[in-house]
């Protein structure tokens, strides 16, 4: 029977001695939009692959439905593109089975916040060592502009003429409120540099990294972001020793900056839900929190044959046997 996990396999010995360049980390050339803010998120990962030379065979980028979980197919890497909103399990059992794989998530606000709200929840209680990228451009992008729940109040879209109704979910906010978070940053794809080094400390992190991303959408949303990119006022820039360390021109960008502890789960939540200012950097980090692939390792692993004997032993006892 075929194997999709086993394909993953190296079938030659010589792999690690290799040197790869960004080459290697592309896939089919990307159909997003012009100016589409998935186009940096993309260059950021194989640009993170290339500089951590992580053998493509042993890394593997899983998504779900939408703009941004085209990703995958765009990476020299193996993939999965999952249905909507199951990423994250897909994932999951990438990692309990393979744990030795670079396992990378990439989903949308709808993807993620909407259909697959339960797994997100989920996924980060199990804590377990991945990196998860949330493309937040605050609106459906593939099925052609319809409000999702990160949409602001009052958005204009096909499924809300008269406004959207709701306030937005907030995925920052959200996460830092779940149990067993381990690691929580927010970026945006206009400043690369910041981008860039934010998912290199997720990558590192021992445990799910979760990296919201503000992303453009120049189709449907062409102005949105606007605010920000013309105001760096609107944004404090998050540093500290532990956690994102940014160059001096890069900070001189930014009139707010703050020194913030990403140990400190308090001013993290503070920080998240600040409507004034939206906080870029690594709001928390704690490598302290267990990994569900470590609470697993002690566990018996049954081969295939073995398993179906057991089933068949414990139906057994159930068997009702003809009259003799």
């Amino acid at each position: 029977m075929f194997d999709p996990i086993e394909v993953l396999s190296p079938s030659v010995s010589d792999l690690d001695d290799e040197a790869y360049s960004l080459d290697d980390f592309e896939g089919v050339d990307s159909r997003w939009c012009h100016r589409c803010g998935n186009n940096a998120i993309l260059t950021a990962v194989q640009k993170l692959c290339a500089e951590e030379q992580l053998a493509p065979e042993k890394t593997v980028f899983v998504s779900g439905i939408g703009c941004s979980s085209r990703l995958p197919h765009y990476m020299g890497t193996y993939g999965f593109h999952a249905l909507h909103g199951r990423a994250l399990p897909v994932a999951e059992g990438i990692k309990i089975r393979r744990p030795d794989l670079h396992v990378f998530v990439t989903t949308g606000d709808g993807d993620c916040c909407s259909i697959g709200a339960g797994h997100w929840l989920h996924a980060i209680r199990y804590n377990m060592n991945m990196t998860v990228l949330l493309h937040d451009n605050q609106i459906y992008g593939l099925t052609k502009k319809q409000v999702s729940p990160t949409s602001p109040r009052g958005l204009v879209s096909n499924t809300s003429p008269h406004g959207a109704h709701l306030e937005p979910l907030n995925p920052l906010a959200a996460t830092l409120g779940m149990s067993n978070i381990s690691f929580v940053a927010h970026a945006v794809d206009w400043v690369p540099s910041v981008l860039c080094d934010i998912i290199k400390q997720a990558f590192h992190h021992r445990g799910l990294a979760f990296v919201c991303i503000m992303q453009r959408c120049p189709n449907y949303l062409p102005d949105h972001f606007e605010e920000y990119i013309k105001d760096p006022e609107r944004m404090v820039l998050l540093t500290h020793a532990q956690g994102l360390q940014v160059e001096d021109a890069v900070a001189k960008r930014f009139k707010h900056r703050e020194e913030h502890d990403p140990r400190d789960i308090d001013r993290a939540r503070e920080l998240a839900n600040n409507r004034e200012r939206v906080p870029l950097g690594i709001l928390y980090r704690n490598p302290d929190v267990l990994c569900y692939e470590d609470v697993r390792a002690g566990v018996e692993h049954l081969s295939v044959s073995d398993k179906i004997s057991a089933l068949e032993r414990e139906f057994d006892k159930f068997t009702v046997q003809p009259p003799s």
